[in-house]
């Protein structure tokens, strides 16, 4: 059976709208009755400019009624800068941690008038210099430091902040790998093994927290970690285990909570008991931890502070020499053990 027939001709499709003209700063202008440059004061709230109170009422309710939205390119020459910071995400998966700490520097950004977007640097994505033209960014994030030739082309295209550009920038992950040992040696425990991530994109980090590990075991006179690779599957979990049990190793180190929930369910497969048969502490403190069985003790990371801490690092960054420093405090200074049934 034949479809409705519309009065342009098509036969059950939906007849497809233009998008109507764009409205300009004139017609905010002509509408509130004002210049164009007071407009301009007016929505970009241009510090040292004083305008009348029922003036900047007539600009703010002419702009919502138009539905004005302010050019990025015109908005970026007036203030001599973008307020696009461009998020490098590297090819990790994104889970709650990496998702909460997202959202904290959006948010705070926003707080500041900048606009975050997320870049996935996936094997055949567009390079990071031209992305970052591309959306004209005027600052550059990233969870890794930037090879010398990225942060050069970044630099040639006037980016104001590049974070972090060098290796000694970035956070030592190392403290929290100490917590965890420094718990579990304080449990009893002296025969300690770590769970490293199989995937070499992880390496860095988990080498970091690696490091805080072996660290607090050489402080406490215990023999260095027995470190061992593993997938997430309960299947390639059993082999770590069993050679941990052969080194009569008593507490495990996670590289993170998902390994260290991971680590618990090829235990529970295998019979093995947590705390009894192996104690195991994660890190990262993501909201399934408190659901493991059994309850997953872990190093909580305030990931909403460290957002905080990099979105006012980007703002002192772009404010130039004598911008200050960021006033929430270091994310390192957060770390704290939340002890569970697991150990």
């Amino acid at each position: 059976m034949a479809g409705p027939r519309h009065a342009d001709g098509w036969d059950g499709l939906e007849t497809m709208t233009h998008p109507r003209k764009r409205s300009t700063s004139a017609d905010v202008a002509r509408a509130a009755g004002v210049s164009r440059t007071t407009v301009s004061y007016v929505l970009n709230n241009r510090p040292g400019e004083v305008i009348p109170e029922e003036t900047r009422r007539r600009v703010m309710e002419a702009a919502e009624r138009l539905q004005y939205r302010a050019n990025s390119s015109a908005r970026a020459l007036a203030a001599g800068r973008s307020d696009i910071v461009l998020l490098s995400l590297p090819d990790l998966p994104i889970g709650p941690s990496i998702s909460r700490l997202v959202e904290e520097l959006a948010s705070s950004l926003a707080e500041h008038g900048l606009t975050l977007v997320t870049h996935l640097m996936a094997g055949r994505s567009r390079s990071l210099p031209d992305v970052c033209a591309a959306v004209g960014a005027s600052s550059v994030l990233g969870f890794e430091a930037f090879d010398d030739d990225v942060v050069q082309a970044l630099q040639r295209l006037g980016v104001t902040v590049i974070a972090p550009y060098n290796k000694g920038l970035l956070p030592s992950m190392a403290p929290l790998g100490r917590l965890q040992a420094e718990h579990v040696i304080s449990r009893g425990h002296r025969r300690i093994g770590y769970l490293l991530p199989a995937q070499i994109r992880f390496r860095n980090m988990a080498a970091e927290r690696l490091q805080g590990v072996a660290g607090a075991c050489a402080d406490a006179g215990v023999e260095a970690p027995l470190a061992l690779a593993s997938e997430m599957e309960i299947e390639d979990l059993v082999r770590p285990l069993r050679r941990w049990t052969e080194a009569s190793v008593t507490a495990v180190c996670a590289f993170n909570d998902e390994h260290a929930i991971a680590l618990l369910a090829a235990m529970h497969h295998l019979g093995l008991r947590a705390p009894a048969d192996l104690a195991v502490v994660g890190a990262d403190d993501i909201p399934m931890a408190r659901f493991a069985v059994p309850a997953l003790s872990t190093v909580y990371f305030d990931l909403q502070e460290a957002g905080r801490y990099r979105a006012e690092s980007v703002v002192a960054g772009l404010a130039g020499p004598g911008g200050g420093r960021p006033r929430s405090p270091s994310p390192t200074a957060s770390l704290r053990l939340v002890q569970r049934s697991s150990t």
